[in-house]
């Protein structure tokens, strides 16, 4: 096996087997990928049968980027020639007075003439009758939104990358990564391969790996969780009756239609307790869960059931919880990508910029808010805010 390439991707979750398959895409043979587990290990960011996917965002220039990986990922499903995004509707829903404004997502999506409606608690409860809401809530719906089946299209890039003729080592640690003259070196699994350009998308191990770097990052890792309920009206949450779903408020929940388990998956976002990817647990949060049972008593009843099981995952949060998607300083050749626990959705086109940083310097999308070098990442202890 050859041991130079002209590019490495170090992590093969998300945002890594993304960055694999666009590079492979243009590449071929010439990409290294590199995961310290088994190709769809669950201990990192990426794993499970859904995630939200949705054009509603707080930014314009966050909805542009969507619109992009809504573009890449149909790229994606035309070669793989299977769906890896199942469009439910979304609804973005809460107190008028909540912790997260619906006016700055309505504002951004009109920016971008991307259609949406405005929807009072009457109306959410006309259409979706499981909801329990009063006139204190109102709602946004985009009918786009929907699901990104994760596992799904994290082995779709991992197969197709390789059909394009790049090499992917599963099971293989990197020890150590340095710059050298002409271009990068990392030692993983007792072989040391070299290659011209390298692509950090390390998830929770990101703050190891920037650091052999001299890179810091203020990173915050918390261990969250999912739970599926086997609700005794699962068919009331089947996705061509219900829509994805995020309560805008303080704590922040969400939800998905049953897709992938028996019955509807429901969590609340940020909060969990901050860990390291080695300290980290795969016990579930009992409290967690009760405050996601008691969410759904007051206002999503119907949706409860016995616990058919609680998952726990990584966040590698920012303190703004904007994403990191730029090379390392003086390293144009080295380029890393933090998700900030919502990047998921935006897999397939931050891969893509990913590839596009590394093999011509430059990308077609704006990716300035989520530069390494902007102010809040330079501070020794940042202010922290989680709702977006």
């Amino acid at each position: 096996m050859p041991r130079e390439y002209e590019y490495i991707v170090l992590g093969l979750g998300g945002l890594g087997s993304s960055a694999a398959y666009w590079l492979a895409h243009r590449f071929g043979a010439s990409v290294l990928g590199l995961e310290q587990f088994e190709l769809g290990h669950v201990r990192g960011e990426s794993q499970d049968h859904s995630r939200i996917i949705r054009l509603s965002y707080h930014t314009p220039g966050y909805v542009r980027l969507a619109q992009r990986a809504y573009a890449s990922w149909a790229e994606l499903e035309a070669e793989a020639g299977e769906a890896v995004i199942l469009r439910t509707g979304g609804l973005d829903l809460g107190p008028r007075e909540g912790a997260i404004p619906l006016s700055g997502y309505a504002d951004s999506l009109r920016a971008c003439g991307v259609p949406f409606e405005m929807l009072d608690a009457g109306e959410i409860m006309r259409r979706w009758p499981q909801w329990r809401l009063g006139d204190e809530h109102h709602g946004l719906y985009q009918s786009e939104g929907g699901i990104a089946m994760a596992a799904r299209a994290n082995a779709a890039h991992q197969r197709l990358a390789r059909a394009h003729g790049a090499t992917l080592l599963d099971r293989t640690p990197v020890e150590t990564v340095r710059s050298v003259t002409d271009g990068v070196e990392v030692r993983a699994g007792g072989t040391t391969y070299r290659a011209r350009a390298l692509v950090i998308a390390a998830g929770p191990w990101s703050q190891s790996v920037l650091a052999q770097l001299g890179v810091r990052v203020p990173l915050d890792v918390t261990q969250e969780q999912v739970t599926y309920y086997a609700s005794p009206h699962s068919a009331d949450f089947a996705p061509d009756r219900f829509p994805v779903w995020i309560w805008m408020d303080d704590p922040c929940f969400y939800g998905f239609p049953v897709f992938g388990e028996a019955g509807p998956k429901v969590a609340r976002d940020a909060g969990g307790r901050s860990v390291t990817a080695d300290t980290r647990t795969f016990e579930p949060d009992l409290e967690r869960v009760a405050q996601v049972d008691a969410f759904l008593g007051r206002y999503l009843p119907t949706a409860l059931g016995p616990v058919i099981k609680t998952k726990t995952c990584l966040y590698t949060l920012t303190p703004d919880r904007d994403f990191v998607i730029d090379a390392l300083p003086g390293r144009p050749n080295i380029v890393a990508a933090i998700g900030a626990g919502h990047a998921f959705k935006f897999a397939s086109v931050i891969g893509r910029i990913l590839s596009e940083l590394v093999a011509d310097g430059t990308t077609p999308s704006d990716i300035a808010p989520f530069a390494l070098t902007r102010p809040v990442l330079q501070m020794a202890d940042p202010p922290r805010n989680y709702m977006v």
